[in-house]
């Protein structure tokens, strides 16, 4: 059987209307996957919030009961000055202490190091708190143990979710880094 030039067309035709076809269906699931990924994005958020909301109250009573007498905390710090940035999830001070708390649904160590860097560049971008002492903490629902003890060996307090209640990690001889 020998094709002739309008067979050869025609399927041309075909496959070429085919392809537009697949490219459209390929368009159509990639709407689909942004559109996924932001809801993720979004629930991600969301259960970063509820983590911040379970800390929130706990973080002052806790370092209070570890000796430092703490009595404020300001959610949601963010300064910026000549051209960096700095973001604090939970501060929390007196006239002589600023304990900069990270809060993450699950940590990692990546968090862990990041976390480092910002308490590296706090005093410099907030001078006012230059003459206080700066201690670090990380907060997470979930915390992997090898990342605790990672956290704990940086000199960071480690609060985690037990039960209905956040506690302190570290155990009563941890003496926390200061910066």
């Amino acid at each position: 059987m020998t094709a002739t030039i309008e067979d050869i067309r025609a399927i041309l035709k075909q496959l070429a209307q085919s392809q537009q076809e697949l490219s459209q269906a390929q368009k159509e699931t990639d709407k689909q996957i942004n559109r996924v990924s932001q809801q993720i994005g979004e629930l991600g958020n969301r259960l970063g919030e509820f983590v911040e909301w379970q800390v929130r109250p706990a973080v002052v009573r806790l370092f209070q009961e570890r000796g430092i007498d703490v009595h404020e905390f300001h959610p949601g710090i963010s300064v910026k000055r000549d051209n960096e940035g700095l973001e604090i999830d939970l501060l929390v001070v007196n006239d002589t202490d600023a304990i900069l708390v990270e809060v993450k649904s699950k940590l990692t160590q990546r968090d862990v190091d990041e976390h480092l860097q910002r308490l590296a560049k706090f005093k410099r971008l907030m001078p006012r708190f230059r003459d206080v002492k700066a201690l670090g903490a990380v907060a997470a629902m979930i915390v992997p143990n090898e990342v605790a003890s990672y956290g704990c060996r940086q000199g960071l307090f480690v609060l985690v979710q037990s039960g209905e209640n956040v506690i302190i990690l570290n155990d009563a001889e941890f003496t926390p880094r200061v910066w």
